[in-house]
């Protein structure tokens, strides 16, 4: 496959029974083919998306010192700020040409949760910056609701299998920023080669070159979306689960060409996460002898934790 398909979530969430197989099919043979889709009909306003860029570039602009006092110490950087160069891809020793913010689950009722997760950080420098935040994570979470839903009909589950996993889930929502290059890059990208480590990640800001997926043949495609698409795909937890039936598709943020080098780059993905104790366990529709079990069993709690180490994020 050499071009994203491309998918309207009006069609599943239609009273019309054809249109919501037809999203189904697309989405599935998507997935199991090269991993991403953009999609349409999602549930973010043009003015909700208008005023999150707004406060993105706000906070981005803020003095070094003060975005610093945002960089909190031993939470394996999961809420707040972190520093430009400071992530790096599994495998990588050098670090990716970004700085990001981390929005976290707003937990309801679940008091064990709430315990378990790091709490939002509240930039006081901007009044609309976390407010603004919490809907889109809401906005964008809806949304990946109804594109699991499908994914558990076209793996026929139940619609509602992945429901009791998400509610409440670890998910992560990362507004990014690569500055503009002044030097020349010593064997850095703004984001390495990798893969995504939870089920699926919904990413806002894949309007222009620079986002590139890997297809089967081992080639990288270009993945943009026109203005009013998501860019979705498949995650190593929902990969591993449906073992490799849906696939989690290596992708990448190349460097602009060199005219290009003194602009910003804003992205803004969703990191659909379940709650840690959700197992990933390969699904027994996905088993049989032409497709035998490829992953040992784990729950997502302990898969995030190995990949956190990989990334330089945790510390063992």
């Amino acid at each position: 496959m050499n071009a994203i398909p491309s998918v309207d979530l009006q069609d599943f969430v239609s009273d019309d029974p054809q249109r919501k197989q037809k999203f189904i099919t697309e989405i599935g043979n998507a997935f199991e083919q090269i991993g991403f889709v953009a999609l349409s009909g999602h549930f973010l306003s043009d003015a909700l998306v208008d005023d999150l860029y707004k406060e993105v570039k706000n906070f981005f602009d803020l003095p070094q010192e003060t975005k610093d006092k945002y960089e909190i110490e031993g939470i394996g950087g999961q809420r707040g700020y972190t520093s430009f160069g400071k992530e790096h891809a599994k495998g990588r020793k050098e670090g990716d040409l970004k700085e990001f913010w981390h929005f976290g689950q707003y937990v309801v009722d679940n008091p064990k949760l709430e315990a378990e997760y790091p709490d939002n950080i509240m930039v006081t420098e901007l009044e609309k910056f976390n407010t603004v935040g919490k809907e889109t994570f809401k906005m964008l979470e809806k949304t990946a609701k109804y594109v699991l839903r499908a994914l558990a009909l076209h793996l026929d589950l139940d619609e509602y299998y992945f429901d009791e996993f998400i509610l409440n889930g670890n998910s992560i929502l990362r507004p990014i920023h690569y500055p503009p290059i002044t030097t020349e890059p010593k064997n850095a990208v703004r984001a390495a080669a990798h893969g995504d480590i939870n089920l699926i990640t919904l990413l806002m800001g894949a309007h222009g070159r620079g986002l590139q997926v890997k297809n089967h043949e081992g080639e990288w495609i270009d993945a943009i979306a026109k203005p009013d698409q998501l860019m979705i795909n498949v995650g190593d937890m929902l990969s591993r689960h449906t073992n490799n039936k849906l696939k989690s598709t290596i992708h990448q943020v190349v460097n602009p060409p060199k005219e290009l080098w003194g602009t910003s780059r804003y992205s803004i993905p969703f990191f659909m996460h379940p709650i840690s104790e959700m197992p990933l366990n390969c699904l027994e529709n996905c088993v049989d002898d032409e497709n035998p079990k490829q992953f040992e069993d784990i729950t997502a709690g302990e898969f995030l934790h190995q990949r956190l180490i990989e990334l330089g994020l945790i510390k063992e």
